[in-house]
């Protein structure tokens, strides 16, 4: 491959023709639906989903040499390349009222990528995502206000796991396919507070809750002042959340 790839943007290029197979097919994707594809790279994902019967498929990349190879490489009137950083893109600005999001995502960005998705969330319903399997595990599984703040809005579930042997260059890592399904939750309206909210509470986290919190919102809430915040399930960020929300709006 006469392209150099960039260390700056984590790109390590998925060449396993079977595995990429194996991803579409675990996106379902539907007639007519609008895919977007972040970090397409040299196209070896895309051209799978071109397979398909989709409407139109969105790619969305920051390297401008990958552009050119892309422009070069792909010719399909569905698709329509974007030049773009898909960790503060604004996925309103396609007018689209449903996608549904693929990715290989560079293992720098990946966290910064999610949580823009969730911050997105009204017009994603769904997001399939390559990311190293620590992260995926950590989301799915871990305590952390990205982990909650991710859960609050999506479903997710682990799809299967890929070697570094089937990526040019190999990462050091495994990595692993993710389904996002967005819940049916709409009692948390304002996403940057309620981030704010979740990073003070991680903060010192081993501190127990009765050095963060006051009291009064812990008995009335029914948790134990004695736990940590690592401690707590997802309703109980939820209800702490909301009664401080509803006590700052009297």
């Amino acid at each position: 491959m006469s392209y150099k790839l960039k260390k700056k943007w984590g790109q390590h290029l998925l060449i396993a023709s079977g595995i990429i197979k194996k991803m579409t097919e675990f996106i379902q994707i539907n007639s007519g639906e609008t895919i977007v594809e972040i970090g397409p790279g040299t196209g070896n994902l895309t051209k799978e989903l071109l397979k398909t019967n989709l409407g139109k498929l969105y790619l969305i990349e920051i390297d401008p040499e990958m552009i050119e190879i892309l422009e070069r490489e792909i010719k399909d009137e569905r698709v329509i390349i974007l030049y773009a950083d898909a960790t503060n893109f604004d996925f309103s600005s396609l007018k689209e009222k449903s996608l549904k999001l693929v990715g290989n995502l560079p293992y720098n960005f990946a966290s910064l990528i999610i949580e823009n998705t969730v911050f997105n969330k009204d017009y994603i319903p769904f997001a399939f995502y390559m990311i190293q399997k620590e992260v995926a595990e950590r989301l799915i599984n871990g305590k952390s206000w990205l982990s909650i703040f991710v859960q609050t809005f999506y479903e997710l579930k682990y799809l299967m796991s890929i070697p570094s042997k089937y990526f040019i260059p190999q990462p050091k890592v495994v990595s692993a396919f993710v389904k996002f399904k967005r819940r049916n939750y709409s009692e948390v309206t304002d996403l940057k507070t309620y981030k704010e909210f979740l990073i003070r509470l991680f903060s010192q986290k081993r501190k127990m809750l009765k050095h963060k919190i006051n009291k009064t919102y812990l008995q009335r809430l029914n948790i134990s002042e004695k736990k940590r915040v690592e401690e707590l399930e997802l309703k109980d960020f939820l209800s702490l959340y909301l009664s401080f929300l509803n006590e700052s709006q009297k």
